[in-house]
């Protein structure tokens, strides 16, 4: 088990990196879905689902 620890400690810190960064965007946005904020760029304007991204309440 330590020789399989040792010999793969890259991979397994290189792959918790990329789940916490993952985690960490995943979790702005919820919060920001909750705060009624968008994630697109806000440049409805451009957008082709300008739409139905922001409808009127």
């Amino acid at each position: 088990m330590i020789t399989w620890l040792s010999d793969n400690i890259g991979t397994i810190v290189i792959s918790l990196i990329l789940v916490a960064i993952v985690a960490g965007i995943i979790f702005k946005m919820v919060r920001d879905k909750k705060k009624g904020r968008s994630s697109c760029g806000c440049d409805c304007g451009c957008c082709a689902l300008k739409d139905s991204c922001h409808t009127k309440k």
